[in-house]
């Protein structure tokens, strides 16, 4: 059990470390407005897929996951000492669309007729 957890209980450190170092240390105006939105870990610790949500359209998104795989080895060591890990993980940072596919979901069901608004049952 503990096995399934450390990877969870690491990568959300390494999550943490990676939001403030974004706010705090990268000046590339490439990054532009990135959220880590989450990273997953191997079961070894040894890598992290770094999902990122971007503030703008698909071209910032490309421009700002290449902007930080770029940074990638520079963030790297700085995860590694700040979060006292053994072995810092090697970061891939990915686009997490997630968010623009919830809003584009909630927005398709704020335009569905409401139930009541049907007409029918219970109306006189």
């Amino acid at each position: 059990m503990k096995e399934r957890r450390r990877p969870r209980q690491v990568a959300d450190v390494v999550r943490e470390e990676l939001a403030r170092l974004l706010r705090t240390e990268v000046s590339d105006p490439a990054v532009g407005f990135a959220t880590i939105t989450d990273v997953v870990l191997s079961p070894d610790l040894r890598s992290a897929r770094v999902f990122v949500s971007v503030l703008g359209g698909e071209g910032a998104f490309e421009k700002s996951v290449a902007a930080l795989n770029r940074a990638a080895p520079m963030l790297r060591g700085m995860v590694g000492r700040n979060c006292h890990l053994r072995y810092a993980p090697e970061l891939r940072f990915e686009e997490d669309h997630s968010l623009e596919r919830g809003a584009r979901i909630e927005e398709i069901l704020r335009h569905l007729p409401h139930p009541d608004d049907e007409g029918g049952e219970g109306k006189e």
